[in-house]
């Protein structure tokens, strides 16, 4: 069914303005889940843990220098969903956070899907939470449109998006995007660069919906794309040309995949398949489109006693080719490694380790990755994390 979302002249006005994108400093946001931890394979609930979140320059890495933290504050995150649950203005005044699942107050040892989206002032001194926006149920992957004045958020636990409008730093809900089922389990979400179209990973059900913007009214055409089992983290290159994704598999420890989605051509299609080892989780773009690097959980997060355990997880950079990607390099990482993003000179790369608490530092030398040895400790375990785009 048609999606319209017109609510207000005001937020018409303002899909239709738009925003300038000036360039600012090089910020990274990481998402810490405080709640869940690891004991040998299995997700344990800590009622005592407490989420945050770290606001990070990757500036001084131009110079040789490991990012440096510029704040870190209590706000809800999950590790449930792809890493790409925080989102950055193109100008870098706002991010927002999503948080899928909180302790269920009812039996402090199990959690329960949440409904809520922090939205942080970058540009504060030093930077904070200024609103709290309710989602749809247990909001996943979220994008900012290339105006700054969009926003979208998949709601894996209802088979929905939201849409909201962006203005003065404030989010205006504009409705609901239905995929046509409840149990599609939206995950990830990106938005082109022209702002005109969006792609929405769909862990439930394993495919990848297209959806069309234009001003105030976001639409599901009903195109889906199908690359491999359930598709995960997604993102697009800077040109609009392509976008690439992770296939987090049935995490039995099969060597899984990621793909490269063709968005030149109407409509868009999948043309590129290869693997990248067990359960990918992370995916991101360098800055200048030709590096994809995937974090590779590897069996880190399963059992001592599994066949498909590993002791560490592993970070993939491939070349983009044309329409292929080809392997080039790899890293150990930590246990359980969740997001990735490049600096914005493209040399250096920032890892999530969960159980480690910590971000580890990367560099990209032509076409091998280096572990610099740097870790950033966290104060609590890191599983989403997003550069402006």
């Amino acid at each position: 069914m048609r999606q319209q979302f017109a609510r207000r002249a005001l937020a018409l006005a303002l899909l239709a303005a738009g925003f300038a994108s000036p360039s600012y400093a090089d910020l990274a946001v990481s998402a810490n889940d405080g709640k869940i931890t690891l004991a040998n394979g299995v997700a344990k609930v800590n009622p005592d843990g407490k989420d945050s979140v770290t606001v990070i320059d990757l500036a001084p890495t131009r110079a040789g220098k490991p990012p440096r933290v510029i704040a870190e504050f209590a706000a809800p995150a999950s590790i449930v969903g792809p890493p790409q649950s925080v989102a950055i203005m193109p100008d870098e005044s706002l991010a927002l956070v999503t948080s899928n699942q909180k302790i269920n107050p009812a039996d402090p040892t199990k959690t329960m899907p949440n409904n809520v989206m922090s939205v942080i002032d970058l540009k504060a001194n030093p930077p904070a939470v200024i609103a709290t926006v309710e989602t749809g149920l247990g909001p996943a992957g979220v994008s900012i449109g290339p105006k700054g004045n969009i926003a979208l958020v998949a709601n894996r636990e209802e088979g929905t998006v939201s849409v909201y409008a962006i203005e003065n730093k404030a989010l205006i809900a504009l409705g609901k995007i239905e995929l046509g089922n409840p149990k599609s389990g939206p995950s990830g979400i990106a938005i082109s660069p022209d702002g005109k179209m969006a792609l929405v990973t769909r862990d439930g059900d394993h495919r990848i919906s297209v959806l069309a913007i234009e001003q105030a009214k976001v639409e599901y055409i009903k195109r889906d794309l199908f690359a491999g089992q359930r598709p995960y983290g997604i993102h697009f290159a800077s040109t609009g040309d392509f976008a690439v994704m992770a296939n987090l598999g049935m995490a039995q420890g099969d060597a899984d995949t990621i793909s490269l989605i063709d968005t030149k051509v109407l409509p868009p299609r999948i043309v590129e398949t290869v693997t990248a080892g067990q359960t990918p989780e992370g995916i991101a773009l360098s800055p200048d489109n030709k590096y994809v690097a995937v974090t590779v959980t590897n069996g880190s997060n399963k059992a001592i006693n599994s066949p498909f355990y590993n002791t560490l997880g592993v970070v993939k950079l491939y070349k983009v080719v044309g329409q292929k990607l080809v392997y080039v390099s790899q890293v150990n990482s930590g246990v359980w490694t969740q997001g990735v993003v490049f600096s914005a000179d493209g040399k250096t790369l920032v890892v999530q380790n969960k159980e480690e608490n910590e971000l580890q530092v990367i560099k990209r030398v032509g076409d091998k990755l280096v572990d610099t040895k740097q870790r950033i400790k966290l104060s609590a375990g890191p599983v989403g994390i997003r550069t402006k785009e």
